[in-house]
């Protein structure tokens, strides 16, 4: 029976597939192009976003250590300046020499330790915070007995005043 169809439906199914994979195309290019707009205009509003946490570490010691170059020391005086800074320019080139193999070889880790150091950061926000509630509601708590019992201003304590007379 398939002989019998004519090929004009068939050369029709064939079309709307073509428009349906353009269809599907076209959203797929639009929704890329929107976001790389947005990823151009977030770059433009706030900066480059941050690398990875072992490009920010190779970062921070390149700056300490040109921070360090740079020092002048006026306490050792201009006899031992110029061997102080020589002092400090090994340290430093040993110090890189030291972390950058780390970084290439473990990337992955560093990624992972600033995570752990988030979430550190946030279960002592959490604890910090329920502690402060605690000693602000234990003030409340006393200020309120203090008024329910009518003191006279006296502020020894939550106690009641006693009349000896």
């Amino acid at each position: 029976m398939s002989e019998d169809l004519p090929p004009s439906e068939a050369g029709a199914e064939e079309a709307r597939d073509e428009v349906r994979a353009s269809d599907a195309d076209a959203w797929a290019t639009a929704a890329a192009e929107d976001l790389a707009a947005e990823k151009a205009r977030r770059r433009t509003e706030y900066g480059p976003p941050p690398g990875s946490a072992a490009e920010e570490l190779r970062k921070l010691v390149d700056t300490v250590a040109d921070k360090l170059s740079g020092l002048q020391s006026p306490l050792l005086g201009q006899v031992a300046g110029p061997a102080a800074q020589q002092v400090v320019k090994q340290v430093v080139q040993q110090a890189r020499a030291a972390v950058e193999p780390v970084i290439e070889r473990n990337p992955d880790v560093f990624d992972h330790l600033a995570a752990a150091g988030n979430e550190l950061l946030a279960a002592y926000r959490s604890a910090v915070q329920a502690q402060e509630q605690r000693w602000t509601s234990r003030d409340r708590e006393l200020r309120d007995l203090k008024n329910d019992h009518g003191d006279g201003g006296d502020d020894s304590g939550p106690g009641e005043r006693i009349d000896l007379d």
